[in-house]
């Protein structure tokens, strides 16, 4: 699919140089190195701008900043770009003054903001989903993989064979069982993400608890022993009852929530009566290509479209312009 790496988070120029992370020597730059860490907390980044619904970018402060030096815990290694090792800090152990709206924090569409005392006064941590087209592809590829990074080792603190806690390992990317030896490295689940078509028209579903009117593609995880293929005509028949043949590849999107890669697909739908799964989907409708000009032009009298940024919004857009190819 032509331009497949424009969709949100698909990528920049980072160098990840796995090879160093585990050298001794990596927090301290080499010969025209300098190096700056990019901070999250408890999911979210601290951001710079974003005045009037304007451009945000990704704060990255040098590595004696106050802020940093607050914390103790060593910053992860995410890579280099041009002559600047690139880092993260987790800092969620840190609780703000104000008051936090629990409710809030990780939730659908958290537009919350909150300041730190020892950040830059017109920064912020913001909520990666909310605010993802605001920030450039290189920002948004530092920011996912900070926060996916954190997430999961937040999630596995334990060895899953042996239950001892685990050790931080290789600048972050990997954490090392002291009990039994054993190694667990930073894990991605494969989702499909189905655009599926009959003729002009569009198979599309919501979900119990998102914003009323709004409508996305089909997703499901894919099953071990099973094909990509495979996963996207099992997942739609059993949420919306539509067979499904062949299938293609479009594109793919990392999405840390928590930690998932969403494989974008087309497929061609074979049938067209839908009987939704209850325990899947709130409902599933087939719009076509007028409709789905309305959703974009946001005139459409009972569909809100997917949230700009995310892959179903990128897929439907290349699909209404015929440009899937």
């Amino acid at each position: 699919m032509r331009n497949a790496e424009s969709v949100t988070f698909g990528g920049s120029d980072l160098d990840r140089m796995a090879h160093r992370r585990a050298a001794p020597e990596l927090s301290a730059p080499g010969p025209g190195e300098r190096a700056e860490t990019c901070v999250i907390w408890r999911g979210k980044a601290l951001c710079r701008g974003g005045a009037e619904g304007g451009p945000l970018s990704l704060l990255r402060l040098p590595m004696e900043h106050p802020m940093l030096k607050a914390d103790p815990t060593p910053p992860a290694f995410l890579g280099k770009l041009e002559d600047t090792l690139i880092f993260a800090k987790d800092l969620s152990a840190w609780q703000p003054v104000e008051p936090v709206d629990e409710a809030q924090i990780g939730a659908f569409a958290d537009r919350s903001t909150q300041h730190h005392p020892l950040a830059p006064e017109d920064s912020g941590f913001f909520e990666l989903r909310s605010m993802m087209t605001r920030l450039a592809p290189r920002d948004a590829e530092l920011a996912v993989t900070a926060r996916a990074l954190f997430v999961w080792h937040r999630n596995h603190r334990f060895c899953a064979r042996c239950g001892q806690a685990s050790d931080v390992a290789d600048a972050g990317w990997k954490r090392l069982c002291p009990a039994c030896g054993t190694q667990h490295f930073p894990r991605t689940d494969p989702v499909v993400i189905m655009l599926i078509t009959r003729g002009d028209r569009v198979l599309v579903g919501r979900s119990p608890g998102w914003p009323d009117r709004m409508y996305s593609l089909l997703a499901g995880f894919v099953e071990p022993g099973e094909t990509v293929e495979a996963a996207v005509r099992r997942e739609v028949f059993e949420e919306s009852a539509i067979r499904v043949g062949e299938v293609t590849y479009l594109a793919s999107q990392p999405w840390p929530y928590p930690s998932s890669l969403m494989i974008g697909c087309h497929g061609e739908a074979l049938t067209d009566e839908i009987t939704v799964d209850p325990n899947e989907l709130e409902d599933a409708i087939w719009l076509t290509r007028q409709d789905l000009l309305e959703v974009f032009a946001g005139t459409h009298p009972a569909v809100a479209g997917a949230r700009p940024g995310a892959i179903a919004h990128f897929l439907l857009e290349r699909w209404l312009a015929d440009d899937l190819d």
